[in-house]
């Protein structure tokens, strides 16, 4: 108060003023309970009445307290069990001694052998057996509205835990209350002694089988502090399981209990060091997590999260967990041949599981991605990764896409690769993003920029059918045909920049089963370029400016005007609705098809020259085998036609007029580019 104030009288008095009032309203209330509440006037004064009326109540409380003391708690284990046993519908029975201790400021409970049974379709295993329980609470606590526990001791406690394929889980007692995922949140307790425990976890669903024992002991000993240690199998290879954590003694909400767990099966393994933030509230810690393994796919079976095929993988990062949120934060570390890092983050939106992820790569290996796309990874004994189709002589992937797993979860993703290692496409950068909701998964954008050109698009998987049935629309801008027709002597065989769409949906798996069942088109322009004159010559068979060009190393270059393919895909066959080649020599025709399923093709140019030519042969060219290796050949029956009309020619009329016969006067003329072009999709 400031001293101004205490030394003015004035104020003085406005206190006294107030002071007063006060006082004597007081002494009004006093004086009126004196004179008129029967209550008051009873205890300064009792009559017989009230002094009977005091007898009975000392009586009672004494009678209550004895009863208490004296009281057989036994008594109560049916009654407690029967309205436990309605209560959550499974049977529940405390068949031995029930102690209760109530006067004290931590008054405790004992139940021997307890016993609480599985649900009604689990009848034959029961949910826990515990030998001796006995847990204490703190008085104070619970009269403030708090639970604290100042001693939880279990001896040979027995759980067995079932979790089906549809979701139903044995050790929920109220199975029809929402799974918020937000974690086992028991009471503070400062002292827990855990001895000879066991645990049976069958998790029918991820086929996880698993026996671990479980302890916790007070002491300085090796075998002092928290313990758990499980052995089994997951689907069908081993698991084990090692949780360990100091002794849980003068444990308290504010300061963290620090434990050390791994798991190790399906040929991943992950180890984490954290903390608990809140013992006891298993809904918040802090952890450094490493796992590795032979492809982050597998991880599912640990975690339940859906990850994509990889090859093997390294990875170090901080996982947070709150309540129903993990966050894997900043992490790092290699997958395959290339760097990956970011943050992913595991939540649970009503009943679903939601996975959000930003992942990034400074060098990435081409072959680490085609992985994800259901290529066979193997890495080699120099580190690097290399894949295959999974079926000798393929070139789709086959490896099927596991529906189920998209079907349980929601997210997206969102991947950036800033630089490519050195490979046969060139590509030098990767751009893709994800969404995934309710089985469908919409992949926007795919894209893949190159040294020259890009390709870019969007795909769409529909997994909510019993076969997959995708869609994908991809464009190619400016990609450069030197980078996909191999150099000769040095020099460039063909430029130019070419321009594509490839638009197909269909049913299937994998990508291999999807290509085999498409239907769309697909089509690719090269609006303008060059050729070496001699393989221009070649197209349209011309022999003599061909060979001479060939043989005489001339790297001089035609023109190409234009260069147009346009399939219709119909049951994985594309057929060649547009397929012209026109160079400033030759105009080249095409038709045949390009199967997808067997991966083969059977296509045939007919080349026809411009100008004239003295030696040319009228046979086609033939384009047929795998993908992977296309023979390039003359339609020879047609050779042999053109060889025997000279040879005719030659014996009725002479031998120069058998030369007639492998003339031509060059009458072919420009093709329509526009006009081309334009048709292409």
């Amino acid at each position: 108060m400031p001293n101004r104030l205490k030394d003015n009288p004035n104020w003085l008095v406005v206190r006294d003023r107030a002071l007063v009032p006060a006082g004597a309203r007081l002494r009004g209330w006093r004086d009126w309970v004196v004179a008129n509440d029967p209550v008051y006037a009873a205890a300064r004064r009792p009559g017989t009445a009230e002094k009977i009326a005091a007898g009975v109540t000392v009586v009672l409380v004494a009678a209550i307290v004895l009863f208490l003391l004296l009281f057989d708690w036994n008594m109560l284990r049916g009654p407690i069990g029967r309205w436990a046993s309605a209560r959550y519908d499974r049977e529940i029975e405390l068949n031995g001694d029930l102690d209760v201790k109530l006067f004290s400021w931590t008054p405790s409970a004992r139940v021997q052998r307890l016993r609480i049974g599985g649900p009604d379709w689990a009848r034959e295993e029961d949910t826990l057996r515990v030998e001796d329980l006995r847990v204490a609470v703190r008085l104070r606590a619970l009269l403030g509205g708090h639970l604290e526990m100042p001693l939880v001791q279990i001896t040979r406690p027995e759980a067995v835990l079932i979790s089906t394929d549809d979701g139903r889980k044995s050790w929920r007692l109220n199975p029809d209350a929402p799974d918020t995922g937000e974690g086992l949140k028991l009471p503070p307790i400062n002292r827990l002694l855990i001895q000879d425990g066991k645990i049976s976890l069958d998790e029918q669903h991820r086929k996880i089988r698993l026996e671990a024992t479980i302890n916790a002991r007070e002491g300085s000993d090796g075998q002092a502090g928290f313990h758990l240690d499980g052995r089994g199998t997951i689907n069908g290879t081993p698991l084990s399981v090692l949780v360990r954590g100091g002794p849980f003694i003068n444990i308290r909400r504010d300061r963290p209990y620090t434990f050390h767990g791994e798991i190790a099966g399906v040929g991943t393994r992950l180890v984490a060091d954290g903390s608990i933030t809140r013992p006891f509230d298993l809904g918040q810690f802090n952890a450094t997590l490493r796992m590795q393994g032979r492809d982050l796919a597998d991880v599912y079976l640990l975690t339940g999260v859906t990850t994509p095929n990889t090859p093997p993988y390294r990875l170090a990062g901080k996982l947070t967990r709150d309540d129903a949120r993990f966050t894997f934060a900043d992490f790092s570390g290699r997958v395959g041949s290339s760097d990956l890092s970011g943050d992913v983050v595991v939540d649970k939106a009503g009943d679903r599981r939601r996975v959000d992820a930003d992942l990034r790569s400074r060098l990435l290996d081409i072959e680490d991605l085609m992985a994800v796309l259901g290529a066979e990874p193997r890495v080699t004994a120099s580190g690097d990764t290399v894949v295959s189709s999974g079926a000798p002589g393929r070139l789709l992937p086959d490896a099927p896409l596991n529906v189920d797993r998209l079907r349980v979860m929601d997210g997206t993703l969102r991947y950036k690769a800033a630089r490519v290692k050195r490979n046969e496409l060139d590509v030098r950068q990767v751009d893709i993003g994800a969404e995934l909701k309710r089985g469908i998964l919409d992949l926007d954008p795919v894209a893949f920029t190159f040294n020259r050109g890009e390709l870019r698009g969007t795909a769409r998987i529909n997994a909510t059918r019993d076969r997959p049935y995708s869609a994908i629309d991809f464009r190619l801008r400016g990609y450069p045909l030197e980078s996909i027709i191999p150099a000769r002597g040095g020099s460039p065989t063909v430029t130019g920049r070419a321009l594509g769409r490839a638009q197909l949906e269909g049913p299937g798996a994998s990508v291999h089963d999807f290509a085999a069942s498409s239907k769309g088109t697909i089509s690719l322009v090269v609006p303008q370029g060059r050729m070496r004159a001699a393989f221009a010559e070649l197209m349209g068979i011309n022999l003599t400016a061909g060979l001479f060009k060939l043989l005489n190393d001339d790297d001089s270059t035609a023109e190409i005007r234009c260069a147009v393919a346009d399939f219709t895909v119909s049951g994985g066959k594309a057929t060649a609705r547009t397929f012209v080649i026109d160079t400033t020599p030759v105009l080249a025709h095409g038709s045949g098809t390009i199967d997808l399923g067997a991966e083969t093709m059977n296509l045939r140019i007919d080349g026809e020259t411009k100008e004239a030519r003295l030696v040319r042969l009228w046979a086609p060219i033939l384009v047929q085998g795998p993908l992977t290796r296309p023979r390039v050949d003359v339609d020879r029956a047609e050779v042999a036609a053109q060889v025997g009309l000279g040879a005719i020619l030659g014996a009725l009329v002479n031998p120069f007029a058998a030369l007639a016969a492998f003339v031509d006067p060059g009458l072919a003329e420009d093709a329509n580019c526009g006009a081309l072009i334009s048709s292409a999709g």
